[in-house]
């Protein structure tokens, strides 16, 4: 505690502590509060302005190329992937519970191959599913040579 003592004009001696210990309760609780809230500000952060479409720098537009305009999306549903490039839907059915990675690297591969300018996908699941899916799906997107992946909402 801090104390004060000072000489009062009548010659008495005044003596008064001052309580420290609920102003260092507050700061402690705001220094607290201010912590978690700096990292939630943090993680809901998005970017916006990423999109394909728009302007890379404030000089240069993108140059639309016939492969941008091709559609790449990967649908995770219950009973396996979904995959469509361009117009041509390609169904990657489960091997028993699991599902079939193997056979979905190597469509996008092709894909890749057949579109090698295309820098996008897009990924959607159905909510029930568990949420390894999606990152497995899109760790095998980014694996294949789509580095620009989006997470559609609303499921597949």
């Amino acid at each position: 505690m801090a104390q004060i003592e000072g000489g009062g004009s009548s010659g008495r001696k005044t003596h008064f502590e001052v309580n420290l210990v609920p102003f260092i309760d507050l700061m402690s609780v705001l220094i607290t509060f201010l912590l978690i809230t700096a990292v939630w500000t943090q993680v809901s952060m998005m970017q916006i302005g990423t999109s394909v479409f728009g302007k890379k720098t404030d000089d240069q537009l993108v140059t639309l190329t016939p492969e941008i305009d091709k559609v790449l999306k990967l649908d995770i549903r219950a009973d396996g992937y979904l995959l469509t490039v361009g117009l041509e839907k390609i169904v990657i059915p489960k091997k028993g519970q699991d599902y079939d990675l193997a056979a979905l690297e190597e469509k996008l591969i092709q894909a890749k191959q057949k579109f090698p300018a295309k820098q996008d996908a897009m990924i959607a699941m159905d909510e029930s599913l568990s949420y390894e899916l999606l990152i497995s799906g899109m760790d095998i997107i980014l694996k294949t040579g789509f580095p620009q992946v989006s997470v559609a909402a609303g499921g597949p």
